[in-house]
């Protein structure tokens, strides 16, 4: 005989500690996307903002078309457009103070690049040359992750450890759709949540974790929803515009850095490019569904709103576009000159000091390039006896 069954032992309802820790009505996110642009709320943001938001998307459009554009020349080995969800990579980028931490996943280069990061040191991972291609504490992001959702822990632990130091920091942690069906997702949030960490999630959900389609994933409402299991605030905002992402993600980096935990934003976008250059997406979605969401581009958006409000004119618009190719003919220039590679460098930064294996193998990698001739700095014709980097 079980305690429960046991005479008395039966209660109609829970004990008072079974009672809801949480009141989970102010963390429902709101029904629809939030938005601004177009709407009467939108005439009370600083149109400063607004221009500096149109200018970054601007550029980040033509950062990414020639992006991709260097992938098909053979600079780099893979790209992963944003296409299409400029607003979220540029609010993100905006939403956070000098002191903060940016975690991008492997499509976030354009955040990284907003954030402050050279965009030919943004793109040397997707070139395949050297390791992360920046200094992370340098200019506070986090190497671009490629394993889905592993950054999410690493932005918790960092947040978390700053808030014990008593740092003034907080974490902002950007996923796809895709990685909230990762382990990694549901450990990060449960920590943050419990540990009131001040860290923000962005998930970007444009539709697709490479061609499986969000309903594939998830029966949940919306990804926003998910907070609520972790008691934490969930957002939903149109992540076509510009303006409400770096609102919500203002507000949920203002919470944090009071003291008042985590916050899940889902921002609704679109990848307008396949998922890479590798990616052939016309074997999962229509032509149609994508110009559906061209309609709705983000850059068309706040510029619509700009010229209504007559802060943007035909002259300022070509001013950011001329702007735009600048940055691309200066990216298109320094990716286009070959890097000097040493591959000895493979086994530096790996480890604070080098395991017995990696020894072993820096050895073998050292005496190979040596036998061919080709160890970086040594003399033509082959290096001399004892030369070493």
């Amino acid at each position: 005989m079980t305690v429960l069954e046991q005479p008395g032992s039966y209660r109609p309802t829970p004990p008072p500690a079974w009672q809801p820790r949480t009141d989970p009505a102010p963390l429902l996110p709101d029904a629809e996307p939030y938005r601004l642009l177009g709407t009467p709320a939108a005439k009370r943001l600083d149109p400063a903002l607004l221009r500096r938001l149109y200018g970054q998307l601007v550029r980040g459009r033509r950062y990414n078309t020639q992006a991709t554009a260097l992938t098909r020349q053979g600079r780099l080995a893979v790209y992963p457009s944003s296409t299409g969800q400029e607003a979220c990579e540029v609010a993100a980028a905006l939403a956070l103070e000098e002191q903060d931490w940016l975690f991008p996943s492997y499509r976030d280069t354009l955040a990284a690049v907003v954030r402050g990061l050279d965009p030919v040191q943004a793109l040397t991972l997707l070139r395949g040359d050297w390791h992360t291609g920046y200094d992370p504490h340098e200019h506070r992001v986090a190497p671009l992750c490629t394993p889905l959702a592993t950054q999410l822990p690493h932005a918790v632990g960092l947040a978390h450890a700053a808030r014990l130091k008593g740092d003034d920091v907080v974490a902002l942690a950007m996923v796809g759709d895709g990685g909230t069906s990762e382990g990694d997702f549901h450990e990060a949030l449960n920590f943050a949540a419990v540990w009131r960490a001040p860290v923000v999630f962005l998930v970007q959900n444009n539709g697709f974790a490479i061609s499986v389609p969000l309903a594939k994933q998830t029966a949940a409402p919306s990804l926003a929803h998910k907070a609520v299991g972790y008691g934490m605030p969930g957002r939903l905002v149109d992540g076509n515009d510009a303006a409400a992402v770096h609102e919500v993600l203002s507000e949920a980096v203002h919470r944090a850095r009071a003291g008042g935990g985590p916050t899940l934003v889902e921002a609704v976008t679109y990848r307008i490019d396949a998922h890479t250059n590798a990616d052939d997406a016309t074997r999962y979605r229509s032509d149609a569904e994508v110009e559906t969401w061209r309609a709705h581009d983000p850059i068309a958006l706040l510029e619509r709103e700009l010229t209504s409000r007559r802060l943007l004119d035909d002259a300022a618009i070509r001013a950011e576009q001329d702007a735009a190719e600048r940055m691309a003919a200066d990216l298109r220039e320094r990716m286009n000159q070959d890097p000097a590679l040493d591959p000895m460098e493979l086994f530096t930064h790996v480890y604070a000091e080098q395991t017995a294996q990696l020894r072993e193998q820096a050895a073998q990698l050292r005496a190979e390039l040596t036998a061919a001739g080709e160890l970086p700095g040594a003399p033509e014709g082959g290096p001399q006896e004892g030369t070493q980097r």
